[in-house]
């Protein structure tokens, strides 16, 4: 936790996984962060996995180092404080729809100085997730077993949302593009970012889309081997699996140097006319050939010794972990500064908390903070925002247009 952005206060209205991303990062670097959602909570309030004492520990991380506001935002009355929240602090998250009741045009008529960021779904106003609009980037048909025919039409769905979480920053840095814009111009502004338009945006960045154009077709299925480069997963005698990138000069020399292939990798190189040390076109050219030779020396040793050479050597290589081993590595999570002591989460579970993916050296980080439970700065908000006094949230706690901690819920 670092409080680099000390003194932004942002409403988040939000669900699932892409916005409270955007408010998560800003929470994680010193903003105010106040996600507000109806009473019962939002519609990702109770997504799996769920503790015994019913606790989401996708919300729980998601919303770390929040603050939460319950409000009924069924009635009249619910709608018009949040939207008076959003007016008096000038800056909104949300996935609402454009034309919902958090509208930017509507609340900008009496706060010109808004700034929002928006997540749709596609451009045009069609609904999208993550897992859908990856079905429309062409990514799916494009991953499975190298011996695939070319025609199989048999998609192979990624687990990670990784469109929610690439919009997520990406509207954080929307965020303070627009804070910025009015820094200098004094207006506010809308910022619409469709999760369609992220991922089919990313694809055309990577060069991807330009590629399959001049193909005049589709690229060919390369199962665990990297496209375009030296890279693919070996075993080792004792049926370690392992990946492997070779895609500068450095590691290509430090891999051939460690696997003690380089008699076999010069006699390629002479056979085919070709030279791997510079060329990575060449490297993937001869794929299949190199990746022989290297699974050939992979499999006259146990995995600590090839580790033991890689890493002297300077190559790049890690070995493929269940998701729970990771969890419990002492190197990528033990000992890493990235995680700090857990805190006390709402679902009672202590485990590692990730603080900022920021490193800034000249600093003391922050340890990780714990996420709220629902409503639980619903009366500290409303007093503080709005300027409401003890008797008038507390009427609105006991009518029920405003909810408080769910720290004992059943």
């Amino acid at each position: 936790m670092y409080q680099l952005l000390t003194g932004l206060k942002v409403i988040e209205v939000s669900s699932f996984v892409a916005s409270p991303t955007a408010g998560l990062y800003l929470a994680q670097l010193g903003a105010e962060v106040i996600r507000v959602d109806h009473t019962a909570g939002g519609l990702d309030y109770d997504r799996a996995l769920l503790t015994a004492e019913g606790r989401s520990l996708a919300w729980e991380n998601l919303n770390r180092a929040k603050k939460s506001v319950a409000i009924d935002l069924t009635s009249k009355e619910g709608r018009a404080m949040l939207v008076e929240l959003v007016r008096q602090t000038g800056v909104l998250i949300t996935n609402l729809p454009v034309d919902s009741f958090l509208s930017h045009g509507a609340i900008a008529a009496e706060c010109p100085e808004l700034v929002s960021v928006r997540i749709m779904g596609w451009h045009d106003g069609r609904q999208a997730m993550d897992f859908t609009v990856n079905a429309a980037s062409g990514y799916p048909l494009m991953t499975g077993p190298a011996d695939w025919a070319a025609d199989t039409a048999t998609p192979i769905n990624q687990v990670l949302p990784a469109w929610d979480f690439i919009t997520g920053a990406y509207c954080a840095f929307a965020l303070l593009a627009g804070l910025r814009h009015r820094d200098a111009t004094g207006q506010g502004i809308e910022l619409r970012v469709p999760l369609g338009d992220v991922a089919i945006g990313t694809a055309a960045n990577s060069g991807a889309m330009a590629e399959m154009l001049y193909r005049g077709g589709d690229r060919e299925r390369l199962g665990n081997a990297i496209w375009g480069a030296l890279g693919r997963d070996f075993t080792s005698r004792d049926g370690t699996r392992f990946m492997v990138a070779a895609l500068t000069a450095k590691q290509w020399n430090a891999l051939i140097a460690a696997m003690e292939v380089s008699d076999q990798i010069a006699a390629l190189e002479q056979s085919s006319g070709l030279s791997f040390a510079t060329s990575d076109a060449n490297r993937f050219a001869q794929r299949d050939r190199i990746f022989a030779i290297l699974q050939g020396a992979a499999g006259q040793l146990d995995y600590a010794d090839l580790a033991q050479r890689l890493s002297a050597a300077g190559a790049t290589f890690e070995h493929y972990r269940t998701m729970y081993e990771m969890a419990q590595d002492p190197q990528l999570v033990g000992n890493n500064p990235l995680f700090g002591p857990s805190p006390a989460n709402p679902s009672g579970f202590a485990y590692p908390a990730t603080r900022s993916f920021v490193n800034v050296p000249e600093m003391t980080v922050g340890d990780p903070k714990p996420a709220p439970y629902l409503g639980e700065h619903s009366a500290q908000v409303l007093s503080d925002v709005l300027g409401l006094d003890a008797v008038q949230i507390s009427t609105m706690i006991g009518s029920g247009l405003v909810a408080s901690s769910d720290q004992h819920k059943k």
